[in-house]
């Protein structure tokens, strides 16, 4: 396995790199000391159902938080190219958190098992990345050690109207909780129906040109913590699922990741970053 600190060589501020929280929301660990109060900030699915079907471009990243007491945390991330994962900046911020194994889980319902393990040889954090309420440029990419052979997913051309169907998925909470310490990731994927929400439907400021508001067709079911860098697809022209977003945060100051929309990263806006950072690192 890639040892952190290996890892950690092989990343550059331009690049961006980091270690990882297990959030929806950036875990604001900016006071150490208050960490175990700190609010809510990685993202599973509240409301969710067990996954209906196989996602073999599903990903997930173990993350540990020590300062905060969060010791089996986890990030999403979707396969975007047979060595190529996408996943947001704030799962890979060393102020938050640190990889647990420097590894990536591939194509498996199950967040401790199956699927293939891969190491992670480089993380690229977007360089105008910035944390806040919301994360501004929320995305990251990580090469792995080598191939998979799962099916990656296609970044969608542009992410479809205001109210038009899209899923998100994840490993996070089922039950909302403020403390870290007792945070409890599923085990197996859960998925939730929603859909692209208009800017008004999250506070302001929240959604714009980046960001995508999300909103669930029932009431107390979003992301929530360990949801973070997660996939939200849609369907394509073709009826395959393409990716338009990775999971950043709350889409308004609600008390409970449940009650609110979500904010998701609009991947589809980053597509020229994407190519070009692969392309330039291959």
């Amino acid at each position: 396995m890639t040892s952190n600190t290996a890892l950690r060589r092989t990343l550059t501020r331009a690049s961006g790199v980091i270690a990882v929280t297990a959030c929806g929301l950036a875990l604001s660990l900016a006071s150490t000391q208050a960490a175990s109060a700190a609010p809510t900030t990685v993202k599973t699915i509240v409301g969710g159902s067990a996954a209906s079907e196989k996602y073999p471009f599903m990903a997930s990243i173990p993350i540990t938080a020590p300062l905060a007491g969060l010791d089996d945390g986890g990030c999403g991330a979707a396969l975007i190219a047979p060595e190529w994962v996408v996943t947001a900046a704030h799962c890979v911020d060393r102020e938050i958190g640190s990889f647990a194994e420097g590894t990536v889980r591939i194509g498996s319902d199950k967040r401790t098992s199956g699927g293939t393990l891969r190491d992670m040889v480089q993380v690229f954090q977007h360089p105008d990345y910035a944390q806040g309420m919301p994360n501004q440029n929320d995305i990251a990419l990580i090469r792995l050690d080598k191939p998979v052979s799962q099916r990656p997913i296609a970044i969608a051309d542009h992410a479809a109207d205001p109210g038009s169907a899209t899923r998100i998925l994840g490993f996070g909470l089922t039950t909302p909780e403020q403390n870290p310490t007792k945070w409890k990731m599923s085990k197996k994927l859960r998925q939730l129906e929603t859909f692209r929400g208009d800017a008004s439907e999250c506070d302001p400021g929240f959604a714009g040109v980046t960001r995508l508001c999300t909103v669930s067709h029932k009431a107390d079911a979003m992301a929530c913590n360990g949801d973070s860098g997660g996939p939200q697809i849609q369907r394509g022209s073709n009826g395959r699922w393409e990716l338009i977003g990775v999971t950043s945060g709350p889409g308004a100051m609600s008390p409970s990741c449940e009650k609110g929309p979500g904010l998701y990263t609009d991947v589809t806006a980053y597509r020229d970053w994407v190519s070009q950072t692969m392309a330039a690192n291959e």
